[in-house]
């Protein structure tokens, strides 16, 4: 018996799926599985939200494969483990997989392609997911870059990204293995099911992705330049299919590049820019890969953060600090698992610098409720925000949630959207001028330090 197996990780499409072409060009039988791996050593499990999406994206994939005559088989375990075995139970004489960034996938990426390769498997990765692999943007040094202007600059330097590669039209039949059932990985909410909002906001899956770029390019793209304004349907809402690889930055990259009215295209540079600030920070994971625990610019190990009464951290979790902006943040987080940039930075803000607490307890609550939270981009920004990563906002940059309403919600449209008028509402909780003062004290005695 002879054929491939092609290992699906955070790649869940047939289109522009270079691991899945390799496996097709192969021939012979063609089996594809995703691995729920949350035994390998160093591998950050998965949270809540994100949960919530896996099971549905898994689903809707599966349901494209068996169109083409083919099905996703799911294992769940150590992926060295599990592809040992399906290599012996399939008869695979090659394997094929798209690369991940993170020291502990590298790792064991690296260990599964030798013991293949021992046992005279043929195996093989490529570069799906990243517009510019995190070893190819390099300073004149040979360095990575620690600020995002040069590297956006760098990289608009390199080749043109390939084109993507066709959706095969049919899918060679799979080796008989078996797998188990999606039900039983239990990612979905139920006692209590608390993801309505996530069904009503979301359509995950490779068919929701491209649903969702080209309504961005129709309807939204022109009003880009207000894509601060959160009550605006201004931004693309791609980040957790770009998180899943339901699309591919490629598909993205070129859609942009591509036939635009005037008012569109004269937008587009502005969000390919913050496509790239999804590659900055996989730069950045890439080259410091703990910065989910660690903070990049180390001075801040000296910082002297504040234990918050729990009191204090369920207000902000909640939505109830008396602040309209966060509160309105926080709750469309919940309800849907996602929240709009510009608030995420108001938020994120009033944690770090208005309460003083430790970005890491920011981080992880979002990487527990976001549907986009990815190994790179969830601390990448948290860490931005606190002023200790690369690039970072400096500290004193200090987000003042009331004036951020007035400038970017003056209507308070977005607020009425999660905070009803008719509320009783909370008294704020803090003085921002007061504990903005506490945090630059704080700050300064950190570098004195």
């Amino acid at each position: 018996m002879s054929g491939a197996l092609v290992w699906l990780r955070d790649d869940l499409r047939l289109a522009d799926n270079p691991a899945l072409r390799a496996g097709i060009d192969h021939g012979g039988a063609l089996t594809v599985v995703y691995v729920l791996d949350e035994e390998s050593d160093g591998v950050r499990p998965i949270g809540g939200a994100a949960r919530w999406w896996l099971h549905h994206s898994l689903a809707a994939l599966d349901a494209s494969l068996r169109e083409r005559g083919s099905r996703l088989v799911l294992r769940r375990g150590a992926a060295a483990a599990v592809v040992d075995d399906l290599v012996a139970t399939t008869g695979a004489d090659a394997v094929y997989w798209n690369r991940r960034y993170g020291h502990a996938e590298r790792e064991v990426d690296a260990g599964i392609k030798t013991a293949l390769h021992d046992r005279g498997v043929d195996a093989h990765s490529f570069a799906a997911n990243l517009l510019w692999e995190p070893w190819t943007v390099l300073t004149g040094q040979g360095e990575p870059f620690k600020v995002f202007t040069p590297f956006w600059r760098a990289a608009q330097a390199m080749p043109e990204p390939r084109h993507p590669l066709p959706k095969p039209r049919d899918l060679p039949a799979p080796a008989e293995v078996p797998g188990d059932e999606l039900a039983d990985w239990a990612l979905l909410p139920t006692a209590p099911d608390w993801a309505g909002g996530l069904r009503d906001a979301w359509t995950p899956g490779e068919l929701g992705a491209h649903r969702r770029l080209e309504h961005f390019v129709d309807d939204a793209l022109e009003d880009y330049d207000q894509r601060d304004e959160p009550a605006t349907d201004a931004t693309s809402g791609l980040s957790p299919h770009l998180r899943w690889g339901e699309i591919s930055p490629y598909q993205v990259w070129h859609r942009l590049h591509g036939e635009l009215a005037p008012h569109q295209r004269q937008q587009a540079p502005a969000f390919l820019r913050q496509l790239a600030w999804r590659e900055f920070n996989w730069n950045e994971y890439f080259h410091c890969d703990d910065i989910a625990t660690v903070n990049v610019r180390r001075e801040f190990d000296a910082f002297p953060w504040r234990d918050p009464a729990d009191a204090e951290l369920d207000a902000w979790r909640t939505g109830t600090t008396g602040f309209d902006l966060v509160d309105a943040g926080m709750r469309e987080l919940w309800h849907t698992g996602a929240m709009h940039n510009r608030v995420r930075l108001a938020t994120a803000s009033f944690l770090v610098k208005n309460l003083l607490v430790d970005w890491r307890v920011g981080e992880q609550w979002f990487w527990d409720t976001l549907v986009d939270a990815d190994a790179a981009n969830n601390p990448g920004n948290w860490q931005w925000v606190a002023g200790s990563g690369f690039d970072a906002a400096p500290y004193f940059r200090v987000f003042n949630p009331d004036r951020q309403l007035e400038r970017f919600d003056p209507d308070r449209e977005y607020v009425r959207r999660w905070v009803p008028a008719d509320e009783d509402r909370p008294e704020p909780m803090v003085d921002l001028k007061e504990t903005r003062q506490r945090a630059l004290d704080a700050y300064d005695r950190m570098r004195r330090s």
